[in-house]
């Protein structure tokens, strides 16, 4: 049995500000070079883990586009929701994104958590199961999320997740899971995105646990320049597990595509934040955890600069609005 693994796609419609190419174009050439190389390679499933959009509601014109590649492959393609597929971050409004929609017309078929995929091949079960991004993912038992239950009678599970899987600890506050803590997980395969940077391939004692990266490059921080777009080509032959990367072809440089001048910009604007925040810790003590009563603490600071403030403002209204109907912005 044979699969391909690629993730974070982030198909849209328009060209991030700091791309020096047309996004779409260069996003439907790697599509194209990865459904080519699943069909040359003629692998049983096409797996995909999550954020194939980068909205849930993208425009209809856009993703008839890119539906079009997806349908050139001559095998399913099974996918888990991420955190832009969907609204609200919110994995049940899938029926209502474009995610959705593909699922409905048999371009790919989301996973259902309590319902895993079963392959049979050559007298080998192969079960595919699948957790999308949640809020809760990262902050809870990792047991819940990482160790699939063998539903199927399967030899072989492989189990696809939408998160923060990383190889070290991240700042406080950013939820996250670090790999050496859930090699004991009941899978042999954890596929997971989320990501972007990836990590690889990793093993130990015949589990693996694997991020090739994403598809696509939609900031320009230093490590997405020096990185380039990779997809994982899995076998499974009497239980025995080979996995390999392969580099996409047709992925530009970084230095090709992505703007320097943003990254510079971009890290000034971290750098305010980072000074906005430490003058809220050290001159407000807040009373209430009312959203609207903090914003209007917030705003009557006087040391802050007033652009960095409207933009603290406008995040935390959008945090507020996406609290208040589960809409995503």
């Amino acid at each position: 049995m044979k699969f391909l693994y690629v993730t974070d796609t982030h198909i849209r419609g328009t060209t991030p500000k700091n791309r020096l190419d047309v996004y779409v174009d260069t996003l439907k050439e790697k599509l194209e070079e990865v459904i080519e190389l699943a069909n040359k390679e003629e692998v049983d499933v096409l797996l995909h883990g999550g954020d194939v959009f980068d909205r849930p509601d993208l425009s209809p014109n856009v993703v008839g586009q890119f539906a079009k590649i997806f349908m050139k492959a001559n095998m399913p393609i099974y996918v888990v929701a991420g955190n832009h597929d969907t609204f609200g971050h919110n994995p049940e409004t899938i029926s209502r994104t474009m995610l959705g929609l593909m699922d409905s017309f048999g371009v790919m078929t989301v996973i259902d958590p309590s319902n895993p995929i079963l392959i049979e091949k050559n007298g080998q079960r192969v079960q595919i199961s699948g957790q999308p991004y949640h809020y809760d993912l990262d902050q809870r038992d990792p047991k819940l999320d990482y160790y699939p239950t063998n539903e199927t009678n399967a030899d072989v599970l492989i189990h696809i997740v939408h998160s923060m899987l990383v190889e070290k600890a991240l700042p406080k506050g950013v939820p996250h899971t670090i790999i050496d803590h859930i090699w004991g997980t009941t899978a042999d395969i954890i596929l997971t995105g989320h990501f972007h940077g990836g990590f690889g391939i990793k093993e130990r004692n015949g589990k693996f646990i694997c991020n090739p990266g994403a598809l696509a490059r939609v900031n320009n921080h230093w490590s997405e320049i020096s990185r380039m777009p990779k997809v994982i080509i899995g076998s499974i032959i009497d239980r025995n597990i080979s996995l390999r990367e392969i580099t996409i072809k047709r992925a530009q440089k970084g230095d090709d595509v992505l703007d320097r001048s943003f990254l510079e910009k971009a890290v000034h604007q971290e750098e305010k934040l980072h000074s906005f925040v430490q003058q809220v810790k050290e001159t407000s003590q807040f009373q209430t955890l009312n959203m609207s009563d903090i914003i209007l603490e917030i705003a009557s600071l006087k040391s802050v600069e007033e652009k960095v403030k409207q933009e603290a403002l406008r995040r935390m209204t959008v945090i507020e609005e996406v609290w208040k109907d589960g809409e995503y912005e």
